[in-house]
């Protein structure tokens, strides 16, 4: 795993009404500030990558369908520096994942489907602490081409 990404196992209440999917509390041990929440709506076939923040903490979980949370540690003084992490998550595996500021992180929907994508992040959105980088960039060692094994 790389440095500062942790992942915590969320729960799902389920009766014949519906589910109800908890996220993030004020009160769980792992929060860390609130300074907005938004969704992303991910279509088959598609990459969002990648994405770098300088300040903003991420807290992401997903409420329909699957993704793949690709990250990668550029951070200089990491020990994981230069590491790469894949997280398959979502309904078959409903968890938060939390990506520290400095590690780059890209996203694509997995299982033919459309993925929403809830990211209760620490700050609210800042353009001047968020960098997009070019998802074919050859300065991040990693192919989004779905592997058959």
């Amino acid at each position: 795993m790389i440095q500062g990404v942790e992942i915590f196992p969320l729960k799902r209440i389920q009766d014949d009404r519906g589910v109800v999917m908890h996220m993030l509390r004020a009160n769980d041990p792992h929060f860390q500030g609130f300074g907005e929440i938004y969704f992303s709506l991910i279509y088959p076939g598609v990459v969002k990558a990648w994405h770098l923040h300088s300040r903003m903490t991420l807290n992401y979980a997903v409420v329909d369908g699957n993704i793949k949370l690709v990250l990668y540690d550029q951070r200089a003084g990491s020990k994981t520096h230069g590491a790469i992490q894949e997280i398959v998550f979502g309904q078959i595996n409903y968890q938060l994942v939390r990506v520290p500021p400095g590690v780059v992180n890209g996203f694509t929907a997995v299982g033919g489907q459309t993925a929403i994508v809830a990211n209760c992040a620490s700050i609210p959105h800042d353009p001047a602490e968020m960098t997009r980088i070019d998802v074919a960039t050859s300065s991040i060692p990693y192919d989004w081409t779905l592997k058959h094994r």
